[in-house]
């Protein structure tokens, strides 16, 4: 969690160490904002910069606490309050009700946040309603909290529609997949082989008091989070962001395939951006082994490819192009090795995105899975005889895993499933004998399924 400014009070704070109360206002406003259907990323984005990383690291703390504070809530009030009123209690009530896990004293949030409410035109009105329920909040703590534990999505913090996909998909691990979904994700690094190992670069880290482990092939996993600025090298390239699962797209796709003499491997990454996956695969073969296209559907996104590969000092063909609609973009030449990173519902990714719990609906996954056979149907034939197609999503429903490779491989006979790693929960290290996984077990969740051309 980056760090949040050690002055509470409301007065006398530096502008570098705003007040609670502000930072508790900014914070009610960007779950308003999530809960009327913006995304996470997007409502922290609109905090100006200075603000924005204390801001952040309440607001997802919150969105971790969501179901247990708005069960307190209706044990506390008759009534839901307006949406902003309504925010803010529930920031409050989020970041105060387990006193252990408290970025700030209880009595503290209660005191700011009353005055976050005071000092807003759009809360002013609510102001002693929010008092009311805070100061009786913290008289009843303890009887509180047991009287909302029997609710189940106060309890895992978690939809119930998601809750119960989770216990049939998962039957023995669905409570260990939501208790790791509530926790702070690490900052894993992939080492740039092309300019540096993974040893070296680790010493670079310790010398800087970086201390870090090795994960998956060439990664490390810092002890704690630093800004990408802090890293040695990292603007020249000699590092990346990428969690330790999704390390693995590119080893698995290219490990032990080869090119006829005289050509390089035509590759295709079909849902590119932001492009780190893209520049991994550049950077696992090589750049002038690969003859790679990456393609993206959303022309603004597409532009992140572009400085992900710039950073790194690669290139590649990136095409603003839907990969479903292969006659719009395709030379009619094979590929040797697609990727296809399928849109999903990012379930296994909350930790890091924590506000993508409570934007998901039940039939998000029925209407995304219908989207990954769509695409895997059009890009199938696109793949040479002997060639390779990775399927993966970073979700832990088996709807958009393992059921969609099964339902994919009854209808292609052409098709061999090849070693996989299958579903990877969070923080585990799922299916490791058939795909050697990250030995900390500390990762997303994600799914993988590397799929072989056959003669028909």
């Amino acid at each position: 969690m980056p760090a949040l400014p050690s002055d509470p009070s409301h007065g006398g704070a530096s502008p570098l160490q705003p007040p609670l109360w502000r930072q508790l206002q900014l914070t009610a406003g960007a779950l308003a904002s999530i809960r009327a259907g913006t995304s996470g990323s997007v409502a922290f984005e609109a905090v100006e910069p200075a603000l924005r990383p204390g801001v952040q690291a309440l607001g997802f703390q919150v969105l971790r606490w969501l179901g247990r504070a708005e069960a307190l809530r209706r044990h506390l009030a008759k009534r839901t309050p307006p949406p902003l009123p309504d925010a803010l209690l529930c920031t409050a009530l989020g970041l105060a009700w387990d006193a252990a896990q408290s970025p700030y004293e209880p009595f503290t949030l209660v005191d700011q946040t009353v005055e976050a409410a005071k000092r807003n035109p759009a809360t002013r009105a609510q102001a002693s309603f929010i008092n009311a329920c805070l100061r009786r909040f913290l008289r009843e703590r303890d009887e509180l909290v047991a009287a909302t534990d029997a609710e189940p999505v106060a309890h895992w913090n978690h939809p119930r529609w998601w809750i119960e996909k989770l216990k049939r998909d998962h039957p023995r691990d669905w409570q260990r997949v939501l208790q790791a979904d509530n926790a702070q994700a690490p900052m894993t690094l992939r080492v740039n082989v092309r300019k540096t190992a993974a040893g070296p670069y680790r010493n670079e880290l310790a010398a800087l008091d970086m201390p870090a482990t090795p994960v998956a092939l060439n990664g490390l996993q810092l002890a704690r989070a630093r800004p990408v600025q802090q890293l040695p090298g990292f603007a020249d390239g000699a590092c990346s962001v990428q969690d330790a699962a999704a390390q693995l797209a590119a080893p698995l796709l290219l490990d032990g395939l080869a090119a006829p003499s005289g050509r390089r491997l035509r590759v295709l990454d079909a849902c590119a951006a932001p492009g780190g996956k893209t520049a991994h695969l550049l950077e696992f073969a090589g750049p002038d082994a690969l003859e790679l296209t990456a393609l993206e559907v959303d022309a603004v996104r597409s532009r992140r490819i572009d400085e992900t590969l710039a950073r790194l000092d690669l290139q590649a063909k990136v095409l603003v192009a839907d990969a479903a609609r292969p006659a719009d973009w395709w030379d009619r030449t094979p590929f040797d090795a697609i990727l296809l990173d399928a849109p999903c519902t990012a379930s296994g990714i909350v930790r890091r995105h924590p506000d993508v719990r409570w934007l998901r609906r039940e039939s998000d996954t029925a209407q995304l899975a219908l989207q990954q056979a769509a695409l895997l149907a059009a890009l199938w034939p696109l793949v040479q005889p002997g060639g390779r197609l990775l399927y993966c999503t970073c979700s832990v429903f088996r709807e958009e895993g393992s059921q969609q490779i099964d339902a994919f491989l009854a209808h292609n006979t052409d098709a061999r499933l090849r070693p996989s790693p299958g579903h990877l929960l969070p923080q585990s290290g799922a299916n490791a004998r058939a795909v050697q996984d990250n030995p900390l077990g500390d990762h997303d969740g994600f799914f993988y399924a590397l799929l072989e051309k056959h003669p028909g």
